[in-house]
């Protein structure tokens, strides 16, 4: 049986079928969206609109970054309010498994989270038949140096400086993203039926002596769980306040740091350092902001000069073309 081929048709959205059939049309429904028919707009780029951005850009962003750079290497480490720093090199908190490897329901102190921590947390979920609280490769990794910072004067024995372990972390982590689980009396019985981390020497709730500064909301723990964006970094370790406006924090003087070794990094050839800096409007001592500001304006001030040279040299090219034809 032949059946007859019309180009309307293919126009219309294919072959139509026989009388009797169920017709197929492929064809987009008549709206604006389907049919491309909604308002737009496409900028049409020239020298007039494209140079003058180039140079804005340049113009705007050098001296920003030129007062951000100043801002930054006018911080002086070891005057005002002294914040302490512990710092790592190639330790790679970024990496992918390493950062999902945590429970943030346990850390919130959900008690089913306590003993049936998720998966993502393997191989630190589970311990001797144990659940693992905190689990995850995060906290068995935490920091545990301790650092003391002593005044070496004309005493017999150095003097101690006092150094402050609360409000070194966020507030919004301290008192909503961590929280410990309810139930017993004691911190310990909130914990009970869960084991330590493998590489722990405490449990959780001996982490300090201090109830709003133990278990989860221990604030060493919370800033250590606040992972880095790269694999050379520094976090808060301790806070040395300013006594007096009319004496420094740390007077001139030589200085004795004892440092209490726990935490091994020749197996991923790491190096440690401790800091102590003060802070400015724009945080802590960290030059690269600035840098890139100025790296970024510089860039486009030389590409605006660029484009303008050639935008010169072609226009007045063509203008002798038209001249000469």
């Amino acid at each position: 049986m032949a059946m007859n081929y019309n180009a309307k048709d293919e126009v219309d959205g294919g072959p139509q079928c026989p009388p009797g059939g169920t017709a197929k049309n492929r064809r987009p429904d008549n709206t604006a969206f389907k049919q491309q028919r909604l308002p737009a707009w496409q900028p049409i780029l020239t020298a007039g609109t494209v140079l003058p951005t180039f140079f804005i850009i340049g113009l705007i962003f050098i001296p920003i970054g030129i007062g951000i750079f100043v801002t930054s290497n006018n911080i002086r480490e070891i005057e005002g309010n002294v914040f302490m720093y512990y710092g790592l090199s190639n330790f790679y908190q970024n990496h992918r498994r390493y950062v999902k490897s945590r429970d943030d329901s346990q850390l919130n102190g959900d008690s089913s989270a306590l003993l049936n921590p998720s998966k993502e947390c393997e191989p630190y979920r589970r311990n001797e038949d144990k659940p693992i609280a905190p689990c995850g490769a995060i906290a068995n990794s935490m920091f545990n140096d301790t650092l003391e910072l002593f005044l070496v004067g004309n005493e017999s024995y150095p003097t101690p400086i006092t150094l402050k372990k609360k409000g070194i972390a966020w507030w919004t982590d301290k008192n909503v993203k961590f929280r410990n689980p309810s139930g017993g009396e004691s911190l310990k019985e909130r914990f009970k039926g869960t084991t330590k981390p493998v590489n722990w020497v405490k449990p959780v709730y001996m982490l300090d002596s201090e109830p709003d500064n133990n278990g989860f909301i221990n604030e060493d723990f919370i800033v250590w769980m606040r992972t880095a964006a790269l694999p050379t970094f520094r976090k808060l370790y301790r806070l040395i306040e300013r006594k007096s406006d009319l004496h420094p924090t740390l007077p001139a003087g030589r200085y004795y740091l004892n440092i209490t070794y726990n935490y091994p990094v020749h197996s991923f050839d790491g190096r440690k350092r401790m800091i102590l800096s003060t802070i400015s409007w724009m945080g802590g001592k960290n030059p690269f902001l600035g840098i890139a500001y100025i790296a970024i304006g510089s860039i486009s001030f030389l590409l605006g000069v660029v484009l303008l040279v050639i935008n010169h040299k072609y226009r007045n090219s063509s203008n002798t073309a038209d001249i000469t034809i």
